[in-house]
This record gives C-alpha cells, sequence and structure tokens, in this order.
C-alpha cells in the first residue's frame, strides 16, 4: 500500500521527510534508520540537521545503514556515498561513526562485502524506517531494471543511463565507477516502513508507472505496491502525469 503525500515543491517536500525521519528518531528507542544519497535526499538531511543544531532531535541512539556505495572507492574517496553522507549528515549531527553504515567499496571481494553487509542489517534487527529516492529508470538503490528482482545485498553492473546521470558528481564520465554494492529488492521490502521521495517533472513519467503500471522488475520500484506501509512525498510536478491523485 502507497500512501502519497503531495506537497508543493522541493523545499516542502525536504520539510515533510524531515518530519517523518524526525518521529521515527524520536518514538524508537533505537531507531535503524535505511538512508539513501543522490540529490532527492539533501534537502532533508539539512533539515535534520537544522532541527538537531537547534536542540530539537537527538542522533544518539540512531543506527543507520545505506542503501548502496560505488565498488572501487574508498571511504574517504570524495565521491563515495560514506564521504557524502558525512558531509551532509553525519558530521553535523551526535550521532556515533561505529553507528553509521554504508557498504564498504573497497573490498574487492564482491560476495563478502555483500554477505557481510546481509548480516550486518540482520544484527541490527532490521530497518525500522528506509529512505528512498527514484531513478529516471525506476531504479531503487543501485537495482537497475532487469528481468527479475534480486532479493539480497548484491554487486550491480550500473546501466549507462544510470552512469550518465551520475556523471555530474564527477569531472567526466569516464570517472564513474561501472559497479556498485546495493541493497536487493527483498532486503528493501522487509523494512518495516518506507519513505520515497519523488521530486520534479522530469520523474512525472517513472513516477506515473511506479504507481500505475503493473510490478515489473522492468520497473523496479514498482514492487512497493506490494509494500504493507510505503509513503510517498512528491511534489505536484512529480504527481503532474498520475491520473489516481
Amino acid at each position: 500500500m502507497i500512501q502519497i503525500v503531495k506537497v508543493k515543491d522541493y523545499a516542502t517536500l525536504s520539510k515533510k521527510a524531515a518530519m517523518y525521519i524526525a518521529a521515527e528518531i524520536v518514538q524508537r528507542e533505537k531507531p535503524v534508520l535505511g538512508l539513501a544519497t543522490g540529490s532527492t535526499p539533501v534537502g532533508t538531511y539539512q533539515v535534520l540537521r537544522e532541527m538537531y543544531q537547534e536542540g530539537k532531535l537527538d542522533f544518539t541512539a540512531v543506527r543507520s545503514v545505506n542503501l548502496d556505495e560505488y565498488r572501487g572507492l574508498a571511504p574517504e574517496d570524495s565521491h563515495s556515498y560514506r564521504y557524502f553522507m558525512n558531509q551532509e549528515l553525519f558530521h553535523h549531527v551526535n550521532i556515533a561513526k561505529e553507528n553509521t553504515h554504508v557498504p564498504d567499496g573497497s573490498l574487492s571481494d564482491a560476495q563478502e562485502a555483500c554477505e557481510s553487509y546481509e548480516r550486518l542489517i540482520e544484527s541490527l534487527g532490521g530497518i525500522h524506517l528506509q529512505i528512498l529516492g527514484l531513478g529516471h529508470d525506476g531504479h531503487i538503490g543501485f537495482n537497475e531494471p532487469s528481468d527479475s528482482f534480486p532479493a539480497k545485498t548484491h554487486c550491480v553492473q550500473l546501466t549507462e543511463e544510470t552512469i550518465s546521470a551520475n556523471q555530474r558528481f564527477f569531472n567526466s564520465k569516464d570517472e564513474v565507477p561501472r559497479e556498485a554494492y546495493t541493497m536487493g529488492i527483498g532486503t528493501i521490502m522487509q523494512a518495516e516502513k518506507i519513505l520515497l521521495l519523488v521530486s520534479g517533472r522530469d520523474k512525472a513519467a517513472i513516477l506515473k508507472k511506479v504507481l500505475e503500471g503493473p510490478v515489473s522488475p522492468e520497473v523496479p520500484a514498482s514492487i512497493l505496491q506490494f509494500h504493507k506501509n510505503v509513503i510517498l512525498i512528491a511534489d505536484e510536478d512529480a504527481l503532474s502525469k498520475c491520473s489516481s491523485v
């Protein structure tokens, strides 16, 4: 079931998303947050930082697990998702470093990197609230369009569309890694709650497929129709092609 929360614009989306995350932090004794990178959650993380700085939010008990990481990048690499999370959130709030987890892109043994991440999530008791963005091709995490839904954390070959979309974070397209470690669809679907954030008219066509089209691994995010508790926060532009809203 997908509950749709329609908002005016990206700024409102960011504030609304931060409120949902803050509620999870306040209400849980030891909240486990699944976090995402990319452009969409940046505003949300900014609002969370501000709430902490204003004394409205305490991250002491929070544990976090990130969706994915580029294979071949060390955590201190400025293009890694560990670095992104440090800059956008972790270094600005009182969350202990040992409570923050991102797949280790520097591990060359893909099987061990993926299996150890699954064990980690299990050791935390699973994810209470998973944050997701939406790729232009419908991917969530780095789960690209495919002929099946990957169950667990795995190593994925990135599509040309995803590589091109992420090129803006690198000096050139050639620098974008071609592989990544990512939570599988099954891992994501095991989260108690999912918060899907979608902004912009350029996401309108794919969001319509996610919400109104058939469930298919060719549109990975469409599987969210089968989750028991998904909250979609989307702005007017992103929802502009959806007939159900």
